[in-house]
C-alpha cells in the first residue's frame, strides 16, 4: 500500500465515511491537533529511554493507553456528526484520568505558585503536549454541539491537559528535574 494518495493535493481531505472537507475545516484542525499532542507525548516518552525510577513501567504503560485513547478521540472528531463511530469515549475514561491525577499528585509537593515549563526534557515535552491538548480542546469547543457528536470529547481533553501538567511535575520529581517558579518581579 502506498502512503500517498494524491487525493489531498487540492486542499481537501476525507473524514471517516468519506465526506470531503477543506483541510482547514475546524474538524480537521481538531483531530490534527490531537495527533500533534499524541506525537509530543511520544517524544516525551522517548526522553525517558535509559531513565529509571520505581514506577516508570506503570507510568509509560499509562501514557501509551492515553496515546491510544487520544487516537480514538481523533477518530471521533474525524467522524461526521450524523454518523456513528465504532469506539466511543466514555465517562470511565475521564474517571480514569482523574484517579491517576490524584495518585500522582499525592506524591508531589503542593504548588504554592505558578511554575515555568522546565526541568527534565520529558517533563518539558509533557508541558508542550499539555498546551497542544488545550488547543485541541479549544478547537473542539469551536465545533459546537451541532458538530460534536460526543460532548465527552471536550471533557476528556480538558482533563487530559490537567493530567499532562501533573505528569510533567511527576517526571520532574522522579528524575530530579528542577521546577522553576514563576518570578513575580520582572
Amino acid at each position: 500500500m502506498r502512503i500517498y494518495t494524491r487525493s489531498g493535493d487540492k486542499g481537501k481531505t476525507s473524514l471517516i465515511y468519506g465526506k470531503r472537507v477543506p483541510k482547514n475545516d475546524l474538524r480537521v484542525e481538531a483531530y490534527g491537533t490531537c495527533d500533534e499532542a499524541n506525537s509530543m507525548i511520544g517524544l516525551a516518552l522517548s526522553f525517558l529511554e535509559g531513565e529509571n525510577w520505581e514506577n516508570k513501567q506503570l507510568f509509560v504503560k499509562r501514557m501509551h493507553r492515553i496515546q491510544t485513547i487520544l487516537f480514538h478521540v481523533g477518530a471521533e472528531l474525524a467522524t461526521p456528526s450524523d454518523k456513528e463511530v465504532q469506539w466511543k469515549l466514555k465517562k470511565e475514561h475521564i474517571d480514569e484520568l482523574e484517579s491517576e491525577i490524584d495518585e500522582m499528585d499525592r506524591e508531589l509537593e503542593p504548588l504554592r505558585q505558578f511554575i515555568l515549563p522546565s526541568g527534565h526534557q520529558a517533563s518539558s515535552a509533557l508541558h508542550t503536549a499539555r498546551t497542544i491538548v488545550r488547543r485541541a480542546e479549544r478547537t473542539a469547543v469551536g465545533l459546537g454541539e451541532e458538530e460534536l457528536a460526543n460532548p465527552l470529547v471536550v471533557s476528556y481533553l480538558n482533563r487530559l491537559s490537567d493530567y499532562l501538567f501533573v505528569a510533567a511535575r511527576y517526571v520532574n520529581k522522579a528524575l530530579k528535574g528542577e521546577e522553576i517558579p514563576l518570578q513575580v518581579d520582572i
